[in-house]
Formats: structure tokens, C-alpha cells, sequence
């Protein structure tokens, strides 16, 4: 996901491009459909080019619950700004951006999204995935997957400390069927 911003970078501040992408990444450190789609706006800022938009790809998750792999859709919102490594009109040096870690435009005026991306990615994957909301997950005696078929287990007995959790629970269930 390289693009040449070089004319956007002789622009006066404030100018704006609109880029659709559709384009296969490279692999990454995790497990990312490489099909990434959607719209980035690019801005020429004083310092460099604002993007920011939001853009779609899916990875591959293990359920928190059941321990079933299943693909989950990450929309990435991207706002980062890129600062020039090299000055556009003199090709001398440019010293825009001190910060570590900062993104940067390479030397031929390229802007590579490909590590925000990845960033952006490892950020929008959950902690604790879930296949579906209402995921049963598995029983904690035979281990079947209660999204597939009911075990025939019996009921584990619940610890008496939390019969007061239990019934505040239910009270608040029922209030709040009756307020629907």
C-alpha cells in the first residue's frame, strides 16, 4: 500500500486527496485476511500528509468461549500523520518530524501504509474474541460445545456465597423484561 505523494507535497496546506483502496498486503505477525478495502483522505498539512479513514479487512480469531476459529471483520479508523524525509523542492534532508516512531515519506516522495496498518490491526483485534454474543461456550465437565449440542451433564450445584449475586440478577432481569 504504497502511494507517491510528491505533487500533494507541492501543494499549499490544506489540499486534499481522496484514495479507494482495494489491494492485497503482504503477510503480517498475525493472521489477516490479506484483502484490505475501503477510503483514505489525505491532507497536506504543514508538516506533511494527514490521513485519516477507515479501512476493512478481516482476521482469524479463536473464540474466548467455545475454542472454535472463526473470522472476525476489523474496521480500522487510520488518522496518522506522515512527515517528509526529504525536502520535495531541493531534495535536501528535512528534519519535519524528531519523534520517535513517527511515520515517514520515503526519499521518492512514497508513502507506505503498510506498518500503520499493521499497527492498526494488532490494535483492533479483541482480548477475548467471541464467535457470537450469545456464545455458550463449553461445558466445564465434558467439554462438548454447547453452541453444537446440549451435554448430558448434570447441573453443577452453585456456590451459596454468590445466591445473593444470583437473585440480584434475576430481580434485574425480570425489571427489565417488564420495562420492555
Amino acid at each position: 500500500m504504497k502511494i507517491n505523494v510528491a505533487q500533494q507535497l507541492k501543494e499549499s496546506v490544506g489540499s486534499t486527496r481522496k484514495y479507494v483502496i482495494h489491494e492485497k498486503r503482504q503477510a503480517m505477525d498475525v493472521e489477516v485476511n490479506p484483502q484490505v478495502d475501503g477510503v483514505l483522505n489525505f491532507l497536506r498539512t504543514d508538516k506533511g500528509i494527514l490521513v485519516t479513514g477507515v479501512l476493512d479487512t478481516y482476521t482469524k480469531c479463536i473464540c474466548g468461549r467455545c475454542l472454535e476459529e472463526f473470522e472476525q471483520l476489523l474496521k480500522l479508523k487510520i488518522e496518522e500523520e506522515y512527515y517528509p524525509t526529504v525536502d520535495v523542492v531541493t531534495g535536501l534532508p528535512s528534519a519535519q518530524s524528531t519523534e520517535e516512531g513517527a511515520f515517514t515519506i520515503d526519499e521518492n516522495h512514497i508513502l507506505d501504509l503498510s506498518e500503520a496498518v499493521r499497527q492498526y490491526v494488532i490494535m483492533a483485534i479483541s482480548l477475548k474474541p467471541l464467535c457470537k454474543v450469545d456464545c455458550a461456550g463449553l461445558c466445564p465437565v465434558c467439554g462438548v460445545n454447547l453452541n453444537a449440542k446440549q451435554c448430558k451433564c448434570p447441573p453443577q450445584e452453585t456456590d451459596q456465597r454468590w445466591a445473593q449475586l444470583k437473585k440480584l440478577a434475576t430481580f434485574t432481569g425480570e425489571s427489565k423484561k417488564r420495562s420492555e
